[in-house]
């Protein structure tokens, strides 16, 4: 079942002087098994927005339907609604706690009243599917490097078993390596698992390559909500927002430019190397 926004308001210090409007009549489906970026300036409500998806935060106005239910509804129990829409935070210190990596990613199974042994189970899927080597179960998780801590933090929402797994800027601070790990995996987890994963990123080239779906926020509004391409060929407007195309894209606007005949709306180094390869196939020598 999909997530449902609709007409949802939020305001920071309702009713002060420090008021503050965060979010202004988004109105959004999230569909199952969708892979979406969610782009925006710093400001612009994408936090906001993710955390009113699994509860955190509650709409000043408007409504959230997930799996049919209001989850601002009387008797609608938020517990369930964080198990099944996971949040990795920026920073995975915040969610990370135990003594040791298996006992920190155990931790949400185990509040869902499982049984010992199925809470361990999840746990050890969770940490294969993430790509974590069993050498680093029994470590002390704050001994790991940047990109395991976010192997880690993201295990542990998986073990719930979540139907929607959001994260929030998951590649922050890592060197390209590391980030093409993370991202190369989560695609792989979401084709193997088929769950929906909401990517907020400030990084267009990561949003392009991976994403079906690109949602541009804007002063707490949806500004665009299309397919990559079609985003991106606002590049002029998004410029205009603090944002913009991937980088693949303004080369080959450059050499169309310089007379090169080649597609300037790709938006992935696959497709540009493609494009390229046709344009020096077609002419001759």
């Amino acid at each position: 079942m999909p997530i449902i926004l609709d007409k949802v308001s939020h305001i920071y210090a309702k009713d002060t002087a420090m008021a503050v409007s965060a979010l202004e009549n988004v109105s959004l489906v999230i569909p199952d098994g969708q892979f979406i970026g969610l782009i925006g300036h710093t400001g612009s409500g994408k936090s906001t927005l993710v955390q009113h998806l699994n509860g955190l935060m509650k709409a000043t106005s408007g409504s959230i339907y997930f799996n049919g239910e209001d989850v601002d509804g009387q008797g609608f129990d938020k517990r369930v609604l964080r198990s099944k829409v996971g949040l990795v935070f920026q920073y995975p210190e915040h969610q990370l706690f135990e003594t040791d990596v298996f006992s920190d990613v155990c931790f949400g199974p185990k509040n869902l009243g499982l049984s010992k042994k199925e809470v361990e189970l999840r746990a050890y899927e969770a940490l294969k599917l993430v790509g974590l080597e069993d050498e680093y179960f029994y470590q002390s998780p704050f001994d790991l490097s940047g990109g395991q801590k976010r192997r880690v933090a993201i295990a542990g929402v998986l073990a719930m078993k979540p139907q929607v797994l959001i994260l929030d800027e998951p590649t922050a601070g890592l060197d390209p390596k590391g980030r093409d790990e993370i991202l190369d995996q989560i695609s792989k987890l979401k084709e193997e698992t088929k769950i929906t994963v909401i990517l907020v990123s400030h990084s267009m080239d990561d949003v392009a390559k991976y994403v079906d779906r690109i949602i541009v926020m804007n002063k707490g509004c949806v500004m665009y909500d299309d397919e990559p391409k079609a985003v991106f060929e606002q590049y002029q407007y998004l410029e205009e927002i603090g944002l913009s195309a991937p980088q693949v894209t303004y080369i080959m606007k450059n050499l169309r430019v310089h007379g090169y005949d080649v597609n300037d709306k790709v938006t992935t180094i696959e497709e540009a190397k493609e494009e390229i390869k046709q344009y020096f196939a077609s002419v001759k020598v």
